[in-house]
């Protein structure tokens, strides 16, 4: 756990931070913060939910958290969860709404600096600078479309609930669609205008962050596959590089943890 910054610097503070050891399955219900928050793991699978949205956080990854909006957060398997919270006065730009952004190994190293000092004062010129690179990473840092919006129409959210349920299904959508209420051409419709994503576009992200949970557990890769929904592991392979920009095993490796 981090140092408890001083009660008397409480005026002068510019970064609060917090340092948790999760076990998985532990879940955070919904709340806010008055200030704008970054939830980063640098060991584990963060699932991070606002409104209809869920993002599935693995290590190089981010949410950022605008102030006074509510979120939930479930870890997958064991979680070093390294959370930020910046003073609402000094904001990175570009950063309005929740959004998952690309952790570089500059940010990650600032993320557990602040971390290992416990919160940043304005008064120290060490810790100013220091937040002044924070918010020039945060600000350059790549926006990642990560997450995974859930459709508001009953029939298509008992479609959307059924591929969750079973991300690495092979069920047609006529089959899905079955007892929904609606037919496979209006539940194509309704994935399109509710999550700006063909049905088959969104299930494909929806076995990417099955497949990353999967993964953060230590599973195999080939059995990461199958249970995914791909029929060979070099298939699967293909579609996460293109995706996450690296394999598997390049991704988690160069993740680290500390």
């Amino acid at each position: 756990m981090q140092r408890q910054p001083d009660p008397g610097l409480e005026s002068n503070l510019i970064v609060r931070c917090l340092s948790l050891g999760l076990e998985g399955g532990t879940q955070i219900g919904s709340h806010d913060h008055t200030w704008p928050q970054l939830v980063y793991a640098t060991r584990g699978v963060l699932a991070v939910r606002v409104g209809v949205s869920t993002w599935v956080v693995p290590p190089l990854r981010a949410v950022w958290v605008p102030p006074n909006t509510k979120h939930e957060i479930e870890t997958v398997g064991a979680v070093s969860m390294r959370t930020l919270y910046l003073h609402p006065e000094s904001k990175p730009s570009r950063r309005e709404a929740c959004g998952v952004l690309h952790v570089t190994a500059l940010l990650r190293e600032v993320i557990v600096e602040v971390i290992r000092l416990g919160h940043l004062d304005a008064r120290v010129p060490e810790h100013a600078n220091l937040r002044a690179v924070l918010l020039d990473q945060l600000s350059g840092a790549a926006d990642v479309p990560a997450d995974l919006k859930l459709p508001n129409d009953p029939r298509a959210r008992v479609v959307a609930d059924k591929v969750r349920a079973d991300p690495g299904g092979r069920d047609s959508l006529d089959t899905l669609a079955a007892g929904s209420g609606a037919g496979a051409r209006t539940i194509e419709r309704l994935f399109l205008r509710e999550t700006a994503m063909t049905f088959g576009r969104w299930r494909q992200h929806a076995r990417l962050a099955h497949a990353l949970c999967l993964l953060a557990e230590g599973e195999p890769v080939t059995s990461v596959a199958l249970r995914s929904g791909y029929d060979s592991t070099s298939a699967f392979i293909t579609m996460f590089k293109r995706a996450m920009g690296e394999t598997p095993g390049q991704y988690f490796a160069g993740a680290g943890g500390s």
